[in-house]
């Protein structure tokens, strides 16, 4: 008899909001600015990545920070013991670069929401088969949203979310496609993570937040 995956959920905010920031920072002083616009306007998942130095050090106040707000991952996740001290120092979900069936089974035994990227059909069907929230097609931009309507012929109930190099275009047609989310690092982000305009920051994360609905509604 085989064993029903419990597989964990898609947050409501993360359903609703449609939109991954993805946040590499040189220092972690340099989240907490940022990451106050994108909730002011609505971008209510943070993907903070380990190659922020001492970001786990620092995870826990900004989990607390947003705690009523946003939800708050860890990416760049590489190996299982990344992992554990990323769920040990509060992480809501966790990312990967590439298809780490061992943190995809830590994060479904823990019920914690993980996106494992991959990009051939066998590392997405590996990952969606071992109980990932959804899957991570990445590098995106090297295939584009079609790519998702042909995975969803073998794989009808695959739920995924494109990153790498997704900016307003490609969030329309991903979105369009049935992607569950999208993930969205320097097209949303800019130059503010380096002292850039935050101003230029809100106006960005409005455009997203159009396209998306204007996505959503049609």
């Amino acid at each position: 008899m085989i064993a029903t995956i419990r597989r964990p959920p898609l947050s409501d905010r993360l359903s609703k909001s449609k939109v991954i920031a993805v946040l590499r920072a040189s220092h972690v002083s340099a989240l907490g600015p940022v990451c106050d616009v994108l909730v002011e306007e609505g971008i209510l998942s943070l993907e903070l990545t380990l190659t922020t130095p001492g970001l786990l050090d620092a995870l826990g106040d900004l989990v607390d920070r947003y705690a009523n707000t946003a939800d708050v991952g860890v990416g760049t996740v590489l190996t299982e013991s990344e992992a554990q001290r990323a769920l040990v120092s509060g992480a809501q979900y966790l990312v990967t670069p590439t298809m780490n069936l061992r943190v995809v089974e830590l994060a479904v035994e823990r019920q914690v929401a993980v996106f494992p990227g991959g990009l051939t059909p066998s590392e997405l069907a590996a990952g969606w088969d071992a109980g990932a929230t959804a899957v991570k097609i990445f590098p995106a931009q090297t295939v584009g949203s079609g790519y998702l309507k042909h995975l969803r012929g073998p794989f009808p109930d695959l739920e995924a979310i494109p990153s790498g190099g997704v900016d307003l275009d490609a969030t329309r047609q991903w979105l369009a496609a049935g992607a569950a989310a999208v993930s969205i690092g320097g097209p949303l982000l800019g130059d503010a993570l380096k002292g850039g305009d935050l101003s230029g920051l809100r106006e960005r994360c409005r455009a997203v937040r159009a396209v998306i609905k204007e996505a959503v509604q049609s």
